[in-house]
C-alpha cells in the first residue's frame, strides 16, 4: 500500500467507526460497540434509532409502557434486553417474535398481569428470564415456557402469583434456577404436587426461607417442607365434611340400589310362581276334560 493510501484507509474506519457508535445512537442514550444503554433517561416511549447490530440493549429505570414487536424484530441480532423498572404491563403477546437470539430478558419491577405461551415462545434461545416484582402479574399459563428448552434461570419472586402448574416448570431440562419467594402462594390440595416436586427436583430456590404459604389462614406464614406434611395429612388422610357426607350419599344410593333390585327379583318371582301356577290349572283342566 502507498503512503498516501494508508493514512485514507485509516481515516475511513475511523469515520466508520464513529458513526457506528456516535451518529445512529438513540437520543439521550450512550452507545459503545454493539451496545446502547439507556439506564434512567426517563423514556416515555421505545427510543428510535438503535443500530441494528447492536447485541445489548438496557432499557432499566425508565417509563416505557410498550415494546414495539416491528422495530425489536429489526435487532435479530440482541442477545441481552433489560427493561426492569418501567411501565409495562399490556399484553406482551407476539412482541418477541423476531428475537431467536436473544437469552437474557430482564422484565422485573413492570406491571406484568400474565404471562402465556405465545409471550415468549419465539424466544429459542432464551437462558434468563426475570419478572419478578411484578406484583399484578397473577396468571402464567401451564405450557407458557413449553418452547424455553434453554432456560436455566427462572424468577418469578415478589409477583401476585397464588398458583404454578408443575409442568410449567418440571419439563425444562436445564432449569436450575428458580425464584419463588415472597409470592402469595394457595396451599391446597392442588399445590401439593407442586411443593413435592420442589423438594425432588435438582433446582436451586434462592432466599428459599422466604418462600412461604399464604393462604390458607392455617398455613399461613409456613415454609413450604413443612406445608408439605400438613398437606399430605390433610389431603391424602383426613376426611373432610364433604368426604363424609359423599360417603354416606354412596353407601345410601347402594343400599337403596341393593333393596330396589331385592324387590325386582321378588316381584319377578312372584309373577312367575302365578303365571306357572295358572298353566297347571290349565293343564289339569284339559285332562279332566278328556
Amino acid at each position: 500500500m502507498s503512503p498516501l493510501g494508508r493514512p485514507w484507509s485509516l481515516s475511513l474506519m475511523f469515520l466508520l467507526g464513529m458513526a457506528s457508535e456516535g451518529m445512529n445512537c438513540p437520543s439521550r442514550c450512550s452507545c459503545q460497540y454493539l451496545e446502547v444503554n439507556c439506564t434512567g433517561q426517563q423514556l416515555q416511549e421505545f427510543p428510535v434509532d438503535i443500530p441494528l447490530d447492536t447485541r445489548q440493549l438496557i432499557l432499566a429505570a425508565n417509563s416505557v409502557s410498550y415494546l414495539p414487536a416491528v422495530e425489536l424484530s429489526f435487532l435479530a441480532d440482541l442477545v441481552y434486553l433489560d427493561c426492569r423498572k418501567n411501565l409495562l404491563g399490556n399484553d406482551l403477546d407476539f412482541t418477541f417474535i423476531g428475537m431467536a437470539k436473544l437469552v437474557y430478558l430482564d422484565l422485573s419491577f413492570n406491571n406484568l398481569t400474565q404471562v402465556t405461551f405465545s409471550t415468549f415462545s419465539h424466544l429459542l434461545s432464551l437462558v434468563v428470564l426475570k419478572i419478578s416484582d411484578n406484583p399484578n402479574l397473577v396468571t402464567i399459563e401451564k405450557n407458557a415456557f413449553s418452547n424455553n428448552t434453554w432456560l436455566r434461570h427462572l424468577d418469578v419472586s415478589r409477583t401476585g402469583l397464588t398458583f404454578l402448574d408443575t409442568s410449567t416448570v418440571r419439563d425444562l431440562p436445564n432449569l436450575r434456577l428458580l425464584g419463588l419467594s415472597d409470592n402469595l402462594w394457595h396451599c391446597n390440595c392442588s399445590f401439593l404436587d407442586f411443593i413435592t416436586w420442589m423438594r425432588e427436583s435438582n433446582v436451586h430456590f434462592p432466599d428459599a426461607d422466604n418462600i412461604t404459604c399464604y393462604t390458607p389462614a392455617g398455613l399461613h406464614a409456613l415454609m413450604m417442607p413443612a406445608a408439605e406434611a400438613q398437606l399430605h395429612f390433610s389431603c391424602l388422610i383426613q376426611l373432610h365434611r364433604q368426604d363424609y357426607a359423599f360417603l354416606c350419599l354412596v353407601g345410601f344410593c347402594m343400599f337403596l340400589a341393593g333393596t330396589m333390585a331385592a324387590w325386582l327379583a321378588g316381584v319377578c318371582a312372584v309373577i312367575y310362581e302365578v303365571h306357572a301356577s295358572k298353566g297347571e290349572e290349565e293343564e289339569e283342566e284339559e285332562e279332566e276334560e278328556e
